[in-house]
């Protein structure tokens, strides 16, 4: 077959839909609604004559035919990212999609360089597409692995084969509770008791429960996926959890969110800016990986 522009944009959107595990949970990438994404999947299984995939009450699953097509997918979209670069690099000229996953919260941080690195480059260039995805830890890293994102920006505990992690920064994570919970004024005679009761939530996020390793009642009765889900938890009133200080510090200067023992419980995670050793040499990559890390060496 022969492919066109409206092919490739449905690829994406079949891509979009893989990754992020299902129709509902791509309209949030897509910013477009359930039956769009639905529409335009089907079109794409008419158009490739194949079923891509089994949805339904039963849940999302690929067929095989649908796992063939998504690494192809891939390759395509890479390949065309690749062309568009190689174009732009024989004009001299900056160009192209800077796409950039990033995990969540980081804007609330004032050693994040990620806003200054795009008002350097679109400077610059006015050829430049920004495209950034806020998604979890793991998503991050897949996202550059497959050559979806230039680079990422987040935090990692196994470090992939085939990606460069070059650090940032050190954040600090501290545990909190809101103003509603029983730790917020307990007396000091009854905190390590009421501390032990309390139920701790667990992050999905997996970026720090082994650094943490403290002690504490982790029932699994209030789970994550990220930062801003664990503020919602704590904002009940009925948990206490870890959070990025620079995040937390918008509840705690309005008196609704407390720190519990910050001399002990407490933890840093390294911020990474994480970059393909295949992808990083395009001169769009080259200048946007220069750009955040001059910024950042600026702004801290």
């Amino acid at each position: 077959m022969q492919v066109h522009d409206v092919d490739l944009r449905l690829l994406r959107i079949f891509v979009a839909i893989v990754e992020c595990g299902g129709l509902s949970a791509a309209e949030t990438r897509l910013n477009i609604g359930r039956s769009t994404i639905s529409s335009h999947l089907s079109d794409l299984e008419v158009r490739l004559g194949v079923k891509l995939c089994k949805r339904g009450r039963s849940g999302f699953e690929l067929t095989e035919s649908g796992r063939i097509t998504y690494q192809a997918s891939l390759e395509l979209l890479q390949q065309c990212e690749a062309f568009a670069t190689t174009v732009a690099s024989a004009k001299q000229q900056l160009s192209g999609r800077a796409t950039i996953a990033i995990i969540d919260t980081l804007v609330s941080d004032p050693r994040c360089s990620v806003a200054n690195a795009i008002a350097a480059l679109k400077a610059k260039s006015t050829k430049i597409q920004f495209d950034i995805n806020v998604c979890e830890a793991r998503e991050v890293e897949t996202s550059v692995v497959n050559g979806r994102s230039l680079v990422g920006i987040g935090v990692s505990r196994h470090q992939l084969r085939g990606l460069d992690y070059i650090p940032l920064h050190n954040e600090k994570n501290f545990l909190y509770c809101a103003k509603s919970h029983p730790l917020f004024n307990c007396l000091p005679t009854d905190l390590e008791k009421t501390l032990h009761r309390a139920e701790v939530i667990t992050s999905n996020y997996m970026r720090d429960k082994e650094i943490r390793n403290d002690g504490l009642n982790y029932q699994n009765s209030a789970i994550a996926y990220h930062d801003e889900g664990i503020a919602h938890l704590i904002l009940s009133g009925k948990f206490i959890g870890y959070l990025p200080e620079h995040y937390a510090q918008f509840w705690v200067d309005k008196g609704m969110f407390k720190a519990i023992e910050p001399h002990k419980y407490h933890y840093q995670i390294p911020v990474m800016l994480i970059t393909s050793k295949s992808n990083s040499a395009s001169p769009l990559a080259k200048a946007l990986i220069k750009e955040i890390k001059r910024c950042h060496q600026s702004d801290t």
